[in-house]
């Protein structure tokens, strides 16, 4: 199993905000280690790595994975999802962690 994670890089440089989140989760649950490459998806840079791939996947919004074995490539969109994949258990409070509140509308 081959796992890329896809980050996104502001314009001044640094990580995005969820990007750090989500970095800090798969650390604090020794699951960091299992992550074998990070692209970026430079913002403002439409031929950045991270940009490029995922247009191919049809994804819009960093931090994602793309996880590929023998079976073939499936994308995580939540790293909650890739927790599960890996064998981890996701508690109801790591769900209600997990909804950013840049992605709900309306408020």
């Amino acid at each position: 199993m081959r796992i890329t994670m896809v980050k996104k890089k502001l314009r001044d440089g640094s990580d995005c905000r969820k990007c750090e989140e989500v970095t800090e989760y798969l650390r604090g649950r020794g699951l960091w280690e299992r992550i074998d490459e990070v692209i970026w998806a430079e913002e403002g840079n439409p031929d950045s790595p991270g940009v490029i791939l995922g247009e191919r996947l049809g994804v819009e919004r960093a931090p994602f994975f793309v996880v590929r074995d023998d079976a073939g490539e499936v994308v995580y969109t939540s790293v909650l999802q890739l927790a599960q994949r890996l064998g981890q258990s996701v508690s109801t409070a790591d769900r209600a962690r997990d909804v950013d509140p840049d992605d709900v509308g309306g408020i």
